[in-house]
């Protein structure tokens, strides 16, 4: 079956039980697909000397991963749909793990790219974001919390896989150490095996409890229309007006977002770091994003806090960019210890965040399509980002304007969602003030809420009918009876 939740009538979000386990794994999945390009870039030198390119040559490898886990989106919300969740994920785990066992045989740069890469990449991508959408599928009321405590798994492998890495590299060299990676990837399989769909319960009808016979023709009826409608994206979904302004903040924000802790272990080694002492640099951003996401998490859950999360996410992005911009100049090692502190605070609000303003924008069962196309447009950025970056420092050996560029699109990113989400607001506060069949529906809400309600194409509030909209029972009453009067 597919893994939208919410397709079936009578299937509940659990908000725990099983969750929990989907939770643990979406964890595990998580963590090695957002800290594994970061973490490669402690064998960075050693590649440098190998096989004799420069900064930019060896970003290419990050950047190639991080492209193909955002540009397979579309592709992996085609197989979801039209697989399911698990068998997608296990043949990522396989493919993820394959291509590192077949990169430590490579023999040039270009054979890096396509196998630690490419195959890697695509890999990481069909676990990844099955993963989120089963997420999706298993918490409600509980979402922010849960999206926190997935997201919290970049942490833990980034404080964890950067070290290992370090180790590996010294006691097995950088080829021994990529085969142990592969062999470490096919966790991702076992993390697949355990997505399991959700069940539907009895329907009850108007004169009663349906058969078994007619429930299930029923469903089957249903499952045929839903499998021919969702086999390929739906671009419908680009007519959120809320969802066209998360693209482009989210196109701006991937510019510069992993620009830094990229280059960082490489600009600590120039500036004379002892090599383990570069590699636990990003350990202390895991460490501390560790705590961040969770929190962020918990925080955003607040019933004061969760209408206004859009706004909760700009801010972080803000705080983000300003981070880079202020700790720019850092080259002692205790500067570079406080930037990895504020950096890896500030690191854990936006991967707290972004899924979870996403979902509440489009809703559950827009969520397979809406995310692949934006990890698509992100695809974009990232290949233009650390790439970019690391061809200016070949040039001008310059890392102090790669971090102001950063902070700044950053800060821009941060400016244009909180900006539209204002627009959208009082948008939606002029609308509803016109309309009278509104009064009973929440408002003050930006581009979502945690009813996700959203703008539509037109700048009008519109029903996601994925989650529960608070209406009140007497007022959708006299709405019927003034209809029927008309």
């Amino acid at each position: 079956m597919g893994a939208n939740a919410g397709q079936w009538e009578g299937v509940d979000t659990p908000d725990g039980g099983w969750g929990w386990i989907v939770l643990l794994s979406c964890f595990v999945v998580t963590g090695f697909s957002y800290a594994f390009p970061k973490a490669v870039s402690v064998y960075f030198k050693e590649l440098m000397r190998d096989f004799g390119v420069g900064y930019s040559d060896t970003a290419w490898i990050s950047s190639i991963l991080l492209a193909m886990l955002y540009g397979s989106g579309p592709v992996s919300s085609i197989m979801v749909n039209k697989f399911g969740c698990r068998p997608v994920m296990l043949f990522g785990g396989l493919l993820a793990s394959a291509g590192m066992v077949a990169a430590s045989f490579t023999t040039n740069i270009i054979q890096l790219y396509l196998t630690a890469g490419v195959l890697t990449g695509l890999g990481l991508a069909l676990n990844f974001q099955p993963s989120l959408i089963m997420l999706g599928s298993y918490f409600d009321r509980r979402r922010p919390l849960a999206n926190g405590l997935a997201a919290a798994g970049s942490p833990v492998f980034l404080a964890t896989l950067s070290p290992l890495g370090q180790v590996l590299a010294d006691y097995y060299g950088w080829r021994g150490g990529f085969l142990i990676m592969g062999g470490l990837l096919l966790n991702c399989c076992t993390c697949g095996a355990v997505m399991r769909p959700l069940e539907g319960k009895p329907v009850w009808g108007a004169v009663g409890k349906f058969t078994t016979q007619e429930l299930e023709e029923m469903l089957s009826s249903k499952s045929k229309k839903q499998r021919e409608q969702k086999n390929l994206l739906d671009f419908r979904v680009l007519n959120s007006k809320g969802l066209v302004i998360y693209m482009i903040a989210k196109f701006i924000m991937v510019l510069g977002l992993f620009v830094p802790p990229i280059l960082l272990v490489n600009y600590a080694k120039d500036q004379g770091v002892p090599d383990h002492d570069a590699a636990f640099l990003l350990s202390i951003i895991g460490f501390i994003d560790i705590f961040a996401r969770p929190t962020c998490g918990l925080v955003a859950g607040l019933p004061w806090v969760r209408p206004k999360n859009a706004y909760f996410f700009s801010l972080a992005l803000l705080f983000n960019g300003l981070t880079n911009m202020c700790s720019a100049n850092s080259s002692s090692y205790f500067g570079l210890v406080i930037y990895c502190i504020f950096f890896g605070l500030s690191y854990g609000m936006v991967g707290a965040l972004q899924f979870e303003v996403l979902m509440g924008i489009v809703g559950k069962n827009d969520f397979s399509s809406a995310l692949g196309l934006v990890l698509l447009l992100e695809a974009v950025g990232v290949l233009i980002g650390p790439p970019s970056a690391g061809r200016l420092v070949d040039a001008y050996q310059n890392y102090e304007f790669i971090f102001y560029m950063a902070g700044g699109e950053l800060i821009a990113a941060g400016i244009v969602l909180s900006v539209a989400s204002y627009c959208c607001l009082q948008r939606n506060k002029a609308k509803n003030t016109t309309t009278e069949g509104d009064k009973d529906m929440e408002a003050d809400v930006p581009l979502t809420n945690g009813s996700s309600v959203y703008c539509n194409g037109d700048g009008a509030r519109q029903e996601n009918h994925s989650l529960k909209v608070p209406w009140k029972k007497e007022g959708m009453e006299e709405n019927e009876k003034k209809v029927g009067r008309r």
